[in-house]
């Protein structure tokens, strides 16, 4: 039993990897399922279709390393944050579609909170901003179009994020629980107990029957029903994607930083065992909590990276693969200067402006499809400066000598990590292996099954690929991000 199999639930597909007992992987299967768009700004899975997904995918991938059940010692589960599902307790059905992390519909109900003065409250005691991007608001949505509110008060619905339900589910309803790193991001845990905070509760209309147990990210999290791989499998980790990349990248310790780059982008600063408040509108948030111990971390969240790439393929046409962009982009004339703001679904950190939307400036006659791939390259880069400006002014002692860790299907660009490095001013490292969501969760159930070594020694499983390092002057920097934070101005609702 040295191999582990880590689930990780993401925003456009479900992915289930099997590792062996050198953190390495050994199989791999991949399934995408639907996205739903019934509104502007609004963004819903189908909970049933990522249920499926799961379970394929997990299945082929042991079927893949040639396993049987009964090797894989503990399974690490991972998952796209925020995103809100809630179902009756006693049939397991959700009673709404879930509602993704990006979605907006909510935004209303934040302005009223904020004009009601609750934006200082909610700071202070979860980290956290008031914002759609959280489920808070979300549950509360569900509650009231749902028809389910009187369900919940009285105890027959449960609420959970992504990883929640796919417990539920995988012990066959036996155990209700979320982790510290997940229930961080709900607007509803106090940010200093990594308990449920009741007065949030009640300021949200967010009934207290409806919530899950919160647990350590490595514990025991019950086992599988023997029915879906054969026989029953040890859950031995939880934990969100972001942070479960920062245990992937060993950014164990206070200042180093990490960024993934899929969807959207995220990017932690491990800031030690004590939470920093930020004072420019980025995130405090749990890193990860081990035997009762918790680390916290700053992030930027910015909610459209690879998602432009997405959009240049599927709404644009402009190419036929997301691999595709590298190409396209490097035949753009040096001399155009188009700039893309993705705000999409809005601008996340350090901006949060749920009512902005997408805008490109800068088009001439000379413009065309491979000055706006260059532009949705560098967008990246700009909005990671923007989040690597608030991290520094928040956390001075800690910026000296930056070096930022990164992950995710974007950074197999050579494009994207060059303009990156170029752009921040600091190095650029990539590791051998990419995926390391997959791979923190991994870890962290791999390490309570006594499989991997303790935190400490997680470095030496860490493997540099390339370091980019930067290429432009300041000068030519400084004009890029004077041209980039005129265009944000311009794109911004308020």
């Amino acid at each position: 039993m040295s191999y582990v199999l880590a689930i990780d639930q993401g925003t456009t597909s479900s992915r289930a990897i099997v590792f062996d007992a050198a953190l390495n992987p050994v199989a791999t299967v991949q399934k995408e399922f639907e996205q739903f768009y019934p509104e502007p700004g609004w963004v819903e899975h189908d909970p049933e279709e990522i249920w499926r997904s799961v379970v394929e995918t997990a299945r082929t991938a042991i079927e893949q390393a040639k396993l049987k059940p009964s090797d894989i010692a503990a399974i690490g589960i991972t998952n796209q944050r925020e995103t809100t599902v809630i179902w009756d307790r006693a049939t397991g059905k959700p009673v709404h579609r879930a509602i993704v992390w990006q979605d907006r519909r909510t935004a209303d109900a934040c302005a009223k909170l904020r004009g009601e003065g609750a934006e200082e409250t909610i700071a202070a005691r979860t980290g956290l901003l008031c914002d759609p991007y959280f489920s808070g608001t979300k549950i509360a949505w569900i509650l009231d179009h749902a028809g389910a509110r009187k369900a919940a008060e009285n105890g027959k619905l449960a609420f959970g994020t992504i990883e929640t339900f796919l417990l539920w589910r995988l012990t066959g309803g036996k155990i209700h629980a979320t982790d510290a790193t997940n229930a961080s991001r709900t607007l509803l845990l106090n940010l200093d107990t990594a308990r449920w905070d009741f007065d949030m509760l009640k300021l949200l209309h967010v009934p207290a029957p409806l919530l899950p147990e919160v647990r350590d990210n490595a514990a025991d999290f019950g086992v599988t029903d023997a029915s879906l791989f054969g026989a029953s499998i040890p859950i031995r980790a939880m934990i969100g994607d972001q942070q479960a990349a920062t245990v992937g990248q060993a950014c164990v310790k206070p200042g180093m930083m990490k960024s993934t780059y899929g969807t959207g982008c995220f990017a932690l600063l491990h800031t030690g065992d004590k939470p920093v408040y930020s004072r420019h509108r980025l995130l405090s948030t749990i890193a990860y909590q081990l035997e009762g111990a918790r680390a916290y971390a700053l992030e930027g969240s910015i909610f459209v990276a690879g998602a432009a790439v997405q959009w240049l393929r599927d709404a644009m046409g402009a190419i036929h693969s997301s691999s595709e962009a590298d190409t396209l982009a490097a035949k753009a004339n040096p001399k155009e200067q188009v700039i893309l703001v993705p705000a999409f679904t809005g601008l996340g950190a350090p901006w949060w402006d749920a009512e902005a939307r997408g805008a490109i400036f800068g088009l001439t006659r000379e413009s065309g499809a491979a000055e706006i791939a260059r532009a949705v390259i560098e967008s990246v880069g700009f909005q990671t400066a923007d989040l690597l400006k608030a991290m520094h002014a928040d956390c001075p002692d800690m910026s000296a000598s930056t070096v930022l860790r990164v992950d995710g299907g974007m950074v197999k660009s050579e494009l994207t990590m060059q303009f990156l490095a170029d752009i921040l001013a600091a190095p650029v490292d990539r590791p051998r292996a990419t995926e390391m969501t997959a791979r923190g969760a991994a870890y962290l159930a791999g390490r309570a099954a006594g499989i991997y070594p303790d935190l400490g020694a997680l470095e030496k499983l860490w493997a540099l690929d390339r370091r980019f390092t930067p290429k432009i002057g300041a000068d030519e920097r400084a004009r890029r991000l004077a041209r980039w934070r005129d265009a944000v101005e311009r794109t911004r609702s308020r």
